[in-house]
């Protein structure tokens, strides 16, 4: 009989939407043609990406003309940082960011830093929620960009968005979100926020992997980020994908009719796992805002246990989980973002990150918490440090 096989991990990953496979394969066969070339078949694919642009522009309250195709997340994010730095860097090279930043956003900084840019590397608090006054006193003259997420991909939390891209356009300072954790989760107004950049990538959120976008606001004046072709309006060289880019808009599409709904059931089972983790298992802690937080995210520090551990033996009983971040899965190190919001080592050594989906039911958890239950007191039972504080204690 075949393991039953319970997957947790939706922030590094999703399955590719059945819907999203049909769209896409006539585009790896029959209407296989090059969208920039001129003959009738290939304006016809070129019609296509124009209407994908337009499906995604819309999730987003903008126009199409702002919608660039890009590899994914992390390509977005490297092309906001370093077109920004390269093209406003008369006005200043000075950028602020946040400490809890996915790693393509803190290691195009530590690049940008040895170009001459000073970075500052804002705070955050126990929640992980960004501190607006500490914002607010790092904005210098030459400031000319603020890259701050949208949802962190650890703990989930929400950042003040609205509120930061108020400052930011008070200031006059460009604004950029790496919103790969929050778009399709939640809605999301470029417009409403004042973002003038926006990175997303699509296999998030049922689409493929290899594809995503960056949204930039019409009349900003990046250059091109990849040469050697006029593809994207002269930003983004190569041949399009369309296969990506179908597949990438027929899953905005769905997810966004399906919006309400799944945010619903996600939080409610969300909210159920976490009532009866935190009731259940003695020494665990919460991690992130427990209202400010993506419907889909529960992450737990559990005291005096290895998360490595726990994690292989979760494997075992068929349950996919994760620690932190899938960039950072090799590293032995923890993560920086429970360690930005205030944990010591040890503790968040001992961290599980969940994140559900839409097919995730209650039942699963139950399932899932019977286990955590069960390995947790197992892994105790093996730690000299838990049998000293017991032996303390008692």
């Amino acid at each position: 009989m075949e393991k039953k096989i319970i997957y947790l991990d939706h922030a590094a990953t999703t399955a590719t939407r059945p819907e999203v496979v049909d769209a896409m394969l006539p585009y790896f066969t029959e209407n296989f043609w090059n969208p920039s070339s001129v003959y009738t078949p290939a304006l016809n694919n070129r019609k296509v990406v124009d209407e994908s642009r337009e499906t995604i522009a819309r999730s987003l309250g903008t126009t199409a003309e702002n919608i660039y195709f890009t590899a994914g997340g992390s390509e977005s994010d490297n092309w906001a940082l370093k077109c920004t730095a390269e093209a406003y860097a008369n006005k200043g090279k000075h950028i602020i960011t946040s400490k809890i930043e996915h790693h393509a956003i803190l290691h195009t900084c530590e690049y940008l830093e040895k170009k001459g840019f000073e970075i500052t590397y804002i705070d955050v608090d126990e929640n992980g929620i960004l501190k607006l006054d500490d914002l607010k006193a790092a904005i210098r003259p030459d400031t000319i960009l603020i890259s701050v997420m949208f949802a962190n991909n650890e703990i989930g939390t929400i950042q003040p968005i609205k509120e930061i891209g108020a400052i930011a356009k008070e200031h006059g300072i460009l604004f950029h979100t790496d919103a790969v954790q929050a778009y399709a989760q939640i809605p999301i107004n470029v417009d409403e926020y004042n973002i003038d950049m926006l990175s997303v990538s699509g296999h998030k959120f049922g689409g493929p992997k290899g594809i995503g976008f960056l949204y930039i606001r019409k009349g900003l004046k990046l250059r091109s980020f990849i040469h050697g072709g006029a593809q994207e309006r002269k930003r983004r060289a190569g041949t399009e994908n369309i296969t990506g880019i179908v597949g990438i808009a027929k899953a905005v599409e769905i997810a966004f009719a399906t919006m309400d709904e799944r945010i619903k059931h996600e939080t409610e089972v969300r909210d159920y796992a976490i009532k009866r983790i935190l009731a259940e298992v003695p020494y665990c802690r919460l991690n992130g805002d427990a209202q400010k937080r993506v419907p889909n995210n529960i992450n737990i520090s559990f005291q005096f246990i290895e998360g490595e551990s726990l994690l292989i033996m979760l494997d075992m009983a068929g349950i996919c989980a994760s620690s932190g971040s899938a960039c950072t899965s090799g590293s032995l190190d923890p993560s920086h973002v429970l360690l930005a919001i205030g944990l010591p080592h040890e503790i968040a050594h001992g961290s599980l990150r969940m994140t559900i989906g839409e097919e995730t039911t209650k039942e699963d958890m139950d399932y899932v918490v019977d286990n955590i239950k069960e390995i947790v007191t197992k892994l105790r039972t093996m730690s000299p440090l838990y049998e000293d504080f017991v032996k303390k204690n008692n």
